[in-house]
């Protein structure tokens, strides 16, 4: 087991924390790190892809769990996967494409370990038909403060928190997921411009638009007047072999991703290169090259899921002060919400080239799972652009007044007392951590930031 001290930051590069970090190759090692940490405490990290401080621990040990990566079983007929927590994403969906299997949840980046997004309940666009991944977790292996195994399964207390949980009830080792079966490696996508924000989520709740399991759109969070919130609707489902070329159906396989890397390997770009006006120059570019209307058009399942992966050093476009993700959820019914933070980004001209609005079903049963019927937007911004703090607070607070919530695993700077607002489970999950973990075991940064 190889053992470090390393500076360790979110994806965004923000507030960096010194922390000894352990890499385990086996459980007993990872149980080893969890029996001896110190007065700081113990967290797992995967492959560092929250944007904010989720997956730091300032001064204790943080354990790498990307040595632990192995495939364990895959019952191919009754759709299952056993893993270790440090398998990525992207991997594992290449050995499921190439036997008619996939992830019922996917979400934008394949760079991102199961342990990761099992602690992080990921979604995907698919969420108003599929749920959140906790729902398809049939059990896992936590490694808990007194440095034993559970097995941990859903419809208990320790389930629900762990799912959305970030580290904070324990390591997770492995776990069993359930799978479905595709047809092709291929997805057929559909897109479409939409002329404002009321055209755009008309279109997303238009009449048979529930057919097509995965949708979402980006936003040009820098056109103003009656062009504000116009955007780009993205449709996508399983292609079947039906409308492949023949030379396609002859040789199907899983199409490779991009290699993951998680390291920087680009020069870093000025922060001004990403200036309001390069920005907006940016986006229009987007808008006007996109089609009004294409249905059909094949891609394979990286470029459709995962299209962010292929630019690795993309959060380094923002400066050396790193990015900001603002990501939030209002329940239907209040739209107006989402109209006015949508209008107050505009209005500021913040430079923002990422931003990606999706819909939300019916929530699970993770005490701080984020998602929760209705929209949610994600925007990246500079971290150095003045005010910025005092800019998002404003927006916590149109946020939590329409009852809606921002996402810890992406947040860096939210209030305490706003997440407790946010979140109903809290009292929950903090009572459960005090039962299971008296003496602080499992910390991090956020957790202390927002006193989780």
């Amino acid at each position: 087991m190889s053992v470090d001290t390393v500076s360790l930051t979110g994806w965004g590069r923000t507030a960096p924390t010194t922390a000894v970090r352990f890499r385990p190759r086996t459980y007993e090692e990872a149980a080893a790190v969890v029996r001896g940490r110190g007065p700081r405490g113990a967290l797992a990290r995967g492959l560092g892809r929250a944007p904010g401080d989720a997956a730091q621990n300032a001064g204790g040990s943080v354990l790498d769990m990307t040595g632990l990566d192995r495939v364990r079983a895959l019952d191919e007929e009754a759709g299952t996967v056993r893993c270790d927590a440090g398998v990525t994403l992207d991997r594992l969906v290449r050995v499921l494409l190439s036997r008619g299997l996939f992830l019922p949840v996917v979400p934008g980046s394949g760079r991102i370990t199961v342990g990761g997004a099992i602690g992080s309940d990921v979604h995907g666009t698919d969420h108003p038909r599929a749920g959140s991944l906790a729902r398809y977790v049939d059990g896992l292996d936590l490694l808990t403060a007194d440095g034993e195994v559970r097995t941990v399964t859903p419809g208990t207390a320790l389930f629900d928190a762990t799912t959305g949980g970030l580290g904070l009830t324990g390591v997770i080792l492995s776990a069993t997921l359930r799978l479905k079966r595709v047809a092709t490696p291929l997805v057929s996508v559909s897109t479409e411009r939409a002329t404002d924000l009321d055209d755009l989520l008309g279109r997303f709740t238009a009449a048979g638009s529930d057919r097509t399991p995965y949708a979402s759109a980006w936003i040009d969070l820098l056109a103003r007047g009656r062009a504000t919130g116009r955007g780009i609707l993205t449709r996508g489902e399983h292609a079947p072999p039906s409308v492949l070329p023949a030379h396609a159906r002859r040789t199907m396989r899983a199409p490779r991703t991009v290699p993951p890397d998680h390291r920087p390997t680009g020069p870093l770009l000025p922060g001004g290169l990403l200036g309001r006006t390069a920005a907006a120059l940016l986006n229009e570019v987007r808008y006007r090259s996109a089609p009004r209307a294409r249905t059909g058009e094949l891609r394979t399942a990286a470029a459709f899921f995962h299209a962010l992966d292929a630019l690795p050093d993309a959060n380094r476009l923002y400066g050396r002060a790193g990015l900001v993700r603002y990501r939030f959820t209002v329940g239907y019914g209040q739209e107006e919400t989402l109209h006015r933070v949508v209008r107050r980004i505009s209005a500021r001209r913040c430079p923002a080239i990422r931003a990606e609005l999706q819909r939300f079903g019916a929530a699970d049963e993770g005490l701080l799972s984020f998602p929760a019927p209705g929209w949610t937007l994600a925007v990246d911004l500079p971290a150095a652009l003045p005010g910025l703090g005092r800019f998002l607070d404003g927006l916590d607070d149109e946020v939590a007044a329409a009852g809606g919530r921002v996402c810890l695993a992406a947040d860096s700077r939210l209030r305490p007392e706003t997440a407790a607002a946010m979140y109903p489970g809290l009292g929950a999950f903090r009572e459960l951590r005090a039962e299971l973990d008296p003496t602080g075991a499992f910390r991090s940064d956020l957790a202390r930031r927002l006193a989780l």
